[in-house]
C-alpha cells in the first residue's frame, strides 16, 4: 500500500491537529534545525570516512517510542529518507503514517532547481533545540 504524501503546509496543519512529526535525519542535521516539537529518530547516521550508514536501531527505537496507532508525520531533508522510513513503518504495522514531501530543506530536480519548498523555506516554526524527551539520545534509552 502506498504511503500518503503531503507538502509541508499540509503537514503543519496536521501537527496543529495533533499529529506527531518525526524527523528521520541524522542527529547533526536535526540539531542544525528542525520543525518545532519534532522527535528525532535517524534512519541513517553519518560516519566520518564512510558517509551515511543505516541505523540498525531505527525500528527498535521507533517502536519503543511510538504506538502503532499513533498519527505520525515522517520528514527528512528533502523527502527521500522519509519516504523509505514511512514505507518501512507501514510494513511494520504502523497504521497512521504520512510522508512529508520536500522535508525540511525542500525537494529539487536533477539540475538543483527547487520543485517543492521545504518546511524551513515556507517559514513554518523551526527550532535548533529538541524539546525534552524528543532527541534521539533520549529516545534510544527508553
Amino acid at each position: 500500500m502506498p504511503v500518503k504524501r503531503v507538502d509541508p503546509d499540509e503537514a503543519a496543519q496536521l501537527v496543529d491537529d495533533g499529529w506527531t512529526y518525526v524527523d528521520v535525519r541524522s542527529e547533526a542535521e536535526f540539531e542544525r534545525g528542525h520543525p518545532t516539537g519534532a522527535f528525532n529518530v535517524p534512519l541513517m547516521h553519518f560516519v566520518p570516512g564512510q558517509g551515511m550508514t543505516a541505523n540498525s536501531e531505527f525500528m527498535a527505537v521507533f517502536a519503543g517510542s511510538f504506538e502503532h496507532e499513533a498519527k505520525l508525520l515522517v520528514g527528512c531533508k528533502s523527502g527521500g529518507r522519509s519516504a523509505r522510513a514511512a514505507q518501512m513503518l507501514v510494513e511494520a504495522g504502523f497504521v497512521e503514517v504520512v510522508d512529508v514531501r520536500a522535508g525540511f530543506s525542500g525537494e529539487t530536480n536533477q539540475v538543483g532547481e527547487t520543485v517543492c519548498a521545504g518546511w524551513e523555506a515556507r517559514g513554518l516554526p523551526c527550532s535548533t533545540v529538541a524539546e525534552p524527551g524528543r532527541s534521539y539520545e533520549e529516545l534510544k534509552t527508553k
